[in-house]
């Protein structure tokens, strides 16, 4: 066993936010299981021991290569407007959009909380489909972890306590006011005085234990097509919901072919649409006009190019990436070569890009950090995973006696018809996981993705800008201060110095500092140089690397 950054691996090693999730992975990894078993392991933990952050009735996408077997794509399984959802059913309560266009504040809040803001569970039918696909060992074995710690209790961990207690200054419902609005969710994750567990103090959820004792013996179908999907059905219909059995029978995630691009002489395959990766891709394209290492690492030069290359990546966004089976997204356009050079002659002429939020009242916002996990995993074989994984933002509802909370991902739908990201039936909105592998010449250089919402790209883009222009290990990437800027105000970590932030200023941009040392997205990632694999765990999120 070794905890350390670097290391010639025997097995394998992972990397990801919750010790619990990681040191399950290891296991399998130590006992013979590949990446694909150690990331499926990790992120059945994971569900159990952040199960805000993620759950199986949550979506995400897994990005895999197994060289061996001939095998890279990316495995889609985004949640999907529910049949029943009609694309004007909220237009009438908009009252803003979220300043990071995460999102749209409703009247009522119904499309973030209970039972109207539920899409279709995906991440169990996922998980399941990698194993039978590309793992060698059974789900039922692979979940036993999970069961133990949903029955034994879980050690409430300083990021699960901060979230927990976490108020959006952006008008959205807060994680305790989730718990709150649902009597099962209270039941679960209050203290009888209506508090949340405290750090170091225990949280135990015997239900989910006994769901994913019913899931080992039943399979992951019973939830979709058998008794466990008939009791979420009746859940769905005696409360309202949008979700209904027709729902649950169709889910299945998608077979994707990598979206590819170039940076400084590797290649770099990610996700697409309507994941994030497009972004990611754009970004780079632009950046690549640019010497950003003689600029100097999060120097003001640097951190003003950086914030507009992200801009124009966050208003192409908006305009145009969506679900590509509802939406036409010009991918060829935004990733080309004279797109990427007009817009890099633009940052250069001093032309500061406005980024467009619809607000009803006038009001600003600006929206907190997301309920995504993620995790990277690579073994001995070649085989490699990076997976980001999600409750969007958690909707609050629990079936009573089966323990696991739904997803919330409606809340990121556009309540307004006749846009990009307009609600229809069987729609998926835009979600900006960018599970993204870079290679140099063959062999994979780095694995690497995020939680945080639409800091996602942001900070997986700069981990890759710290790895390839500024040399860093993937500890050093993923540790390094980071900023945002997906609105017109350059959001910056405490760690940036004041007098940058003073020289941005002078430059006539706006610029908010977090009280947060370590924010914007939470990147996780694994990077290879000479054979010799070195992993990073963003400091923010109680995580870490291990391998053997």
């Amino acid at each position: 066993m070794n905890h350390g950054m670097t290391h010639r691996m025997n097995h394998g090693m992972i990397s990801a936010p919750q010790p619990e999730a990681v040191e399950a992975g290891y296991l399998v990894l130590r006992d013979g299981g590949n990446a694909v078993d150690a990331a499926v392991a990790c992120a059945l933990v994971q569900t159990a021991v952040d199960p805000q952050m993620s759950g199986i009735a949550g979506f995400g996408c897994m990005h895999i290569l197994a060289p061996r077997q001939g095998v890279h794509q990316v495995l889609d399984f985004h949640g999907r407007a529910p049949l029943a959802s009609r694309e004007d059913m909220w237009a009438d309560l908009v009252e803003r959009e979220t300043e990071d266009g995460f999102g749209f504040v409703l009247r009522g809040r119904v499309n973030e909380i209970g039972y109207g803001s539920i899409t279709t569970p995906m991440t169990l039918k996922a998980l399941a489909t990698a194993l039978e696909r590309w793992g060698t060992r059974p789900l039922a074995e692979l979940i036993r972890p999970a069961i133990a710690h949903a029955e034994e209790g879980v050690l409430v961990r300083p990021h699960m306590a901060y979230y927990w207690n976490l108020v959006s200054d952006a008008g959205r419902v807060s994680t305790l006011d989730r718990f709150r609005a649902h009597p099962e969710a209270r039941r679960i994750y209050l203290k009888d005085d209506g508090t949340p567990r405290k750090p170091g103090e225990v949280l135990r959820n015997p239900d989910l234990a006994r769901t994913y004792r019913r899931i080992a013996e039943h399979g992951a179908d019973d939830f979709y097509t058998g008794a466990l999907a008939a009791e979420i059905a009746a859940d769905m219909a005696a409360n309202g919901a949008l979700l209904g059995a027709e729902d649950l029978a169709r889910v299945a995630p998608e077979d994707r072919q990598p979206l590819w691009g170039t940076y400084r002489g590797r290649r770099v395959a990610t996700n697409p649409p309507p994941g994030g990766g497009i972004m990611v891709l754009e970004m780079l394209n632009i950046l690549a006009h640019f010497d950003l290492a003689a600029m100097g690492h999060n120097s003001p030069d640097y951190i003003a190019t950086v914030s507009e290359a992200m801009k124009i990546a966050t208003v192409d966004k908006d305009r145009h990436v969506g679900d590509p089976r509802f939406v036409d997204v010009p991918v060829d356009r935004l990733l080309s070569a004279d797109h990427a050079a007009a817009m890099a002659a633009r940052i250069r002429s001093g032309e500061k890009t406005a980024v467009p939020r619809y607000r009803a009242d006038g009001a600003g916002a600006h929206a907190e950090s997301r309920d995504t996990t993620q995790v990277c995993a690579v073994d001995a074989q070649g085989t490699c995973v990076t997976m980001t994984h999600s409750l969007g933002m958690p909707a609050g509802v629990v079936t009573p006696g089966l323990g696991f909370m739904y997803n919330g991902c409606m809340g990121v739908f556009d309540p307004r018809p006749g846009q990009t990201g307009s609600v229809q039936p069987g729609k998926a909105r835009f979600t900006a996981m960018c599970p993204t592998i870079l290679f140099d010449g063959d062999g994979p250089e780095l694995l690497i993705g995020a939680p945080g919402g639409t800091y996602i790209t942001m900070g997986v883009l700069q981990g890759i800008l710290n790895v390839i222009d500024f040399g860093m290990d993937a500890q050093q990437a993923v540790s390094a201060p980071r900023f945002c800027t997906t609105s017109e105000v350059i959001d910056v970590t405490n760690r940036i110095p004041r007098f940058v932030q003073r020289d941005l200023e002078a430059r006539g941009y706006a610029v908010r500092r977090s009280y947060l040392n370590y924010h914007f997205a939470g990147v996780h990632a694994l990077r290879c140089r000479g054979g010799v694999w070195d992993g990073g765990a963003d400091p923010a999120r109680d995580g870490m690397v291990m391998a053997c």
